[in-house]
């Protein structure tokens, strides 16, 4: 299912991109001044990817909120995001019921569930998302370009963001085979090991992504983090050999100078201490083609993760169980 799933990305970033467009988004009777996407998960890493796309275009900021409660700051001046694949994730349902009590502009996203039916309720903005994935995880392309299409529609960015997502599609089909099969000798070279993740600060939702997937899909633990604030507190962790751990560099050629210097000088320093260092250079024109690539590819790595252990990539009993108990509280 999940290798489907995974397989179905290009096409999924064009449906979404189908359903952004016939997306009916009203503006606020307020000025917007500030930007919050609430979610977690699945759901949640779309946010992180549109902060990241917009950051050099985008003239408000744009926070994404992982928990139950919003900041002091969120007023009647804010649009709020609420992005839930189920509709039903229940720190987004609580802060959602506290940006009601704000007056900002908000905005549902969820393919049913209790959001959806707030949105109903409520007459709020709301982009319905196909309602038949069984993984939140499998839609990132859904909620990721909702949110952008949101965010266009109201006139905070252009649609640089969305071409842009259109174009990476045609370099997902053609280098398809070649993905898998780079991503397939990855997962060889590091089944059995830890993976840490490495990027340039500006792909920091890419590592994150990348983590997630192999904890999910490879039930895996791993952790990233990013240059250049790497260099200023991990790099002293690398002191003695851990051949256990398996080091990831996902780099781009445009990269900054002195980041890409640093990612250099620190891939020497780690080489002396675990024999498993793996350096990957993006394809793509622009941030976002390079980011969908990236993402592409780990998925696949996460799922060749998974057959080689191998385990159930659709599985996550440990989450039912973690939800099932917080149900009954």
């Amino acid at each position: 299912m999940m290798k489907e799933l995974i397989a179905k990305f290009p096409a999924q970033l064009i449906e979404a991109l189908e359903i952004g467009e016939k997306a009916d988004i009203h503006g606020h009777s307020k000025p917007i001044n500030k930007v919050f996407i609430a979610g977690l998960g699945g759901s949640g890493i779309g946010g992180d990817f549109v902060a990241a796309f917009i950051k050099d275009e985008c003239k408000v900021p744009v926070l994404v909120g992982k928990s139950y409660h919003l900041p002091a700051f969120i007023d009647e001046n804010t649009l709020y995001i609420a992005s839930s694949y189920s509709g039903n994730t229940e720190e987004v349902l609580h802060a959602t019921t506290e940006a009601q009590k704000t007056g900002a502009k908000i905005v549902i996203i969820a393919s049913g569930g209790k959001l959806l039916q707030l949105a109903q309720e409520k007459t709020y903005d709301c982009i319905a998302l196909p309602p038949d994935y069984p993984s939140p995880r499998a839609c990132l392309g859904f909620s990721m370009v909702a949110q952008l299409s949101v965010l266009h529609k109201l006139g905070i960015i252009s649609r640089s963001a969305l071409d842009q997502i259109k174009s990476s599609v045609d370099l997902l089909k053609y280098d398809q085979d070649e993905i898998k099969s780079k991503a397939l000798k990855v997962a060889k070279l590091i089944a059995g090991k830890t993976p840490i993740i490495y990027v340039s600060n500006r792909m920091e939702a890419v590592a994150l992504r990348f983590k997630q997937q192999i904890n999910e899909n490879a039930k895996t633990l791993s952790w990233y983090n990013v240059i250049p604030e790497m260099n200023h507190n991990e790099l002293v962790g690398w002191s003695e050999m851990h051949n256990d751990a398996a080091v990831i560099y996902f780099r781009n050629k445009d990269d900054f100078k002195r980041n890409a210097l640093r990612m250099d000088i620190s891939k020497e320093i780690i080489a002396k201490h675990t024999h498993t260092v793996i350096e990957i250079f993006s394809k793509g024109q622009s941030l976002v083609e390079k980011s969908m690539y990236f993402t592409h590819l780990g998925d696949w790595i996460s799922l060749y993760l998974a057959e080689l252990k191998p385990v159930d990539p659709s599985e996550i009993k440990v989450i039912d169980f973690l939800k099932t108990e917080m149900g009954k509280i």
